[in-house]
């Protein structure tokens, strides 16, 4: 349910993408509104969905597990009070700041880029409280084991800027259009809140609204709250860097890099985020000894890590050998062109270095959230962030520089990324290992599914040579369709569980 609320969620973020990139393209407007979104969205990532879920649900679902139903709900109302109150004065002084926050995340920006950033950057200001309460509402649903609600009400979100964008996108220019679409991001997030909490206040009779900080259960909510905070502060202060250095690399770079982690970030919220956010709830309701507890674990990781693996690798590959096709089927149209396609094809190959890694990593992330040790993640996102700043600054200005061609650069923040990513996670394997026991390896399994992943990579090839298909969605779908089809087959026939079970499901629905 959460891949199919996702799935749907992400489909019209790319047709959001899709329209905004044929009104704007890579435009220094384009580079402008980038960089404005990022600055609220990080109030939104440090107190939004992620640090919510791993702070709240652990406590939250094993009260209700335990069937201490009216704490939960005492416990819930005090979460959303103090939610409110940080929101509310974090919302107002960024607007106050945002002159120095656009500075500090764009320095580059000397022209009229940074005056339009600051304009965009004080609307965007307040849809962010409402994404926040959003993700409350997220947490309280998903431990009610409600997964599809809170994971298809962006869809509205989505929906209110495609709207904007259309209606005025042929009538104005590209500054005031840009500042119409801020006010659609405000209205689709007042949007996504409300659609849940009608939900919510009906699975939560007993939610009252009152801080309780004495109350033993919401100090470890917040004392969880304080190590994810921080690994999420770094890993946005990641994101900072990025933009940092794009903002350098030339003009239409952080537009470039932005709808490649647009489509980057598909098949890792598709398949890792989907599978992780289930687990969690699933991992922190278990109830019994040491020994049970560790081996339920090593039993969902094992399973968790597989069912991953089998969508994320051929994603990876895809990204690798098929970039340009899936950024021209996406973005190409109106100022769009077949250069910026290439562009931002270079961008996905570079992420398809730690796509695995990155996904998997969420998975044993939540691992760590089940069993209330928040510290241990925060640990390992400080040094993969350290080392993507490292490695994304040597990549992206002295490497791009030797090269000879400024796109090198943005390719190489991805690929820092990638390479940081996978540190993490054996650093995550490792130290659960030490935890709950020896965790089952996946390597023969993961050395199937990328020699069917390579193979179904150079059929597809062959068709993109001897058909040189036209039209950009006639393309895709003449050269990623049979790529799928060419996978799936392979790993049938290698004896891949996940294959076959689902080569049997859709032959069910089609009897």
């Amino acid at each position: 349910m959460v891949a199919a609320a996702i799935f749907v969620t992400r489909i019209f973020g790319l047709v959001r993408e899709a329209v905004f990139a044929r009104y704007f393209g890579l435009s220094g407007v384009a580079d402008a509104f980038r960089a404005a979104m990022r600055i609220p969205n990080v109030l939104q990532n440090l107190l939004g969905e992620g640090v919510l879920s791993a702070s709240f649900i652990p406590v939250y679902a094993r009260l209700r597990a335990q069937s201490e139903r009216e704490e939960a709900g005492r416990v819930a109302g005090a979460i959303f009070s103090l939610l409110a109150l940080v929101t509310s004065v974090l919302v107002l002084v960024g607007v106050v700041a945002t002159p120095l926050l656009v500075d500090v995340i764009a320095p580059g920006f000397h022209d009229e880029r940074r005056a339009l950033a600051i304009q965009l950057v004080r609307v965007f200001f307040p849809g962010v409280g409402f994404l926040v309460m959003s993700a409350w509402c997220l947490g309280i649903l998903n431990s009610h084991r409600k997964f599809f609600l809170p994971y298809i009400a962006p869809v509205l979100w989505n929906l209110a800027m495609i709207v904007t964008l259309l209606a005025f996108g042929s009538r104005t220019d590209l500054n005031r259009l840009a500042y119409y679409t801020a006010w659609g991001f405000v209205i689709g997030s007042a949007l996504q809140f409300l659609v849940q909490l009608p939900v919510v206040i009906r699975l939560e009779p007993a939610l009252g609204l009152a801080l309780r900080l004495a109350s033993d259960n919401v100090r470890t909510v917040i004392q969880n709250f304080g190590p994810v905070f921080v690994s999420r502060g770094v890993t946005q202060l990641s994101g900072f860097v990025d933009s940092i250095l794009a903002s350098y690399v030339g003009v239409g770079a952080l537009a470039a890099l932005t709808n490649a982690q647009l489509i980057y970030i598909l098949p890792v919220s598709l398949f890792g985020m989907s599978v992780s956010v289930a687990e969690l709830p699933a991992m922190s309701s278990v109830l019994g000894s040491e020994q049970e507890v560790a081996g339920i674990l090593r039993r969902r990781l094992t399973s968790s890590t597989e069912r991953i693996g089998f969508f994320v690798v051929p994603s990876a590959m895809a990204f690798l050998a098929f970039g340009d096709v899936i950024a021209a089927a996406i973005f190409q149209s109106g100022r769009f062109t077949h250069a910026d396609s290439l562009r931002v094809w270079g961008i996905l190959a570079g992420s398809a270095v730690g796509l695995v890694a990155a996904t998997v990593g969420r998975l044993y992330s939540s691992a760590y959230y089940a069993l209330r040790d928040t510290r241990t993640p925060l640990r390992y996102a400080v040094i993969r962030v350290i080392l993507t700043t490292v490695l994304g600054y040597l990549f992206a200005l002295p490497f791009a520089r030797l090269i000879g061609h400024p796109d090198w650069g943005t390719a190489g923040l991805t690929a820092s990324y990638g390479i940081s990513a996978w540190v993490e996670f054996v650093l995550l394997r490792r130290g659960m290992a030490q935890r709950i026991g020896e965790i089952g390896s996946a390597r023969a399994y993961f050395a199937k599914l990328w020699v069917s992943a390579i193979v179904a990579a150079a059929l597809a090839w062959g068709v993109k040579l001897l058909l040189h298909p036209q039209g950009r969605i006639v393309a895709a779908i003449l050269i990623l369709l049979p790529y799928g089809l060419a996978y799936l087959a392979l790993t049938t026939l290698m004896g891949i569980e996940q294959a076959g079970a689902l080569v049997r499901r859709v032959r069910q629905r089609s009897k």
